[in-house]
């Protein structure tokens, strides 16, 4: 699903964000991604996505080499891919059952299509009491399900959280864990969670891969062994 070959990211600033780093993340995998501020868990996510390009390497995504996209196949190829962020980013003037929808809208779904398909997608995150309400009358953790739930209504292969329970108290942190593992289990979609939260690491085991001075410095299964020792 996901392999990085020896992958470096250099800024213009002259930053190595990443070098030469290799990782492999099979489909319908859950994995977190961990490490200190400035480690390259930001960039890493935004190589899968296509917000940046490798300096050099290979990032493949679902078979495809993400550097080598044409600028104008971008938004094509990130139907593939949902992405959930630390703050939300809904639209403020439109109810959660719009903000699901615009997920649809933007690929010209059939509005047949799209009735259906948030309907079910704000039963699964548990928001369809919630559908005619806008994002200032819901909590911090209510606002996080629409996140979600607009991000997967398009049923992508992958699921980037980046920091998806930053805002979050402790109970409501383990309430979006548990929906995006809900989300791996019943749909095989390969989750991918950027995480500071150890206690939900520590609580929830999942394959953990940690990232240190732009490589993985460790990564391991929820058993605590070397995940690098089954390759």
């Amino acid at each position: 699903m996901i392999k990085l070959q020896g992958v470096t990211k250099k800024y213009k600033t002259g930053v190595h964000a990443l070098n030469k780093m290799d990782l492999s993340i099979e489909p319908g995998e859950f994995v977190y991604i961990i490490g200190p501020t400035g480690a390259g868990k930001s960039t890493f996510i935004k190589l899968l996505y296509r917000e940046e390009k490798a300096t050099s390497g290979n990032v493949i995504v679902d078979g495809v080499d993400v550097s080598s996209i044409k600028n104008r196949h971008v938004p094509y190829f990130r139907r593939k891919i949902g992405v959930v962020f630390q703050n939300y980013r809904l639209l403020p003037r439109r109810t959660v059952f719009e903000n699901v929808a615009f997920a649809l809208e933007v690929i010209d779904t059939p509005k047949t299509q799209i009735r259906t398909r948030v309907k079910e997608t704000l039963r699964l995150v548990g928001l369809e009491d919630k559908a005619n309400a806008y994002p200032h009358q819901l909590s911090g953790g209510q606002q996080q399900r629409v996140a979600i739930a607009r991000a997967i209504v398009n049923s992508p292969k992958v699921l980037i959280a980046d920091e998806p329970t930053g805002n979050l108290d402790p109970s409501t942190s383990r309430e979006i864990i548990e929906i995006l593992m809900k989300i791996n289990k019943e749909h095989k979609t390969t989750v991918i969670v950027v995480t500071h939260d150890i206690t939900i690491v520590e609580e929830y085991k999942q394959r953990t891969i940690t990232i240190a001075d732009g490589c993985v410095s460790s990564d391991t299964m929820a058993g605590g062994y070397d995940y690098s020792e089954r390759n």
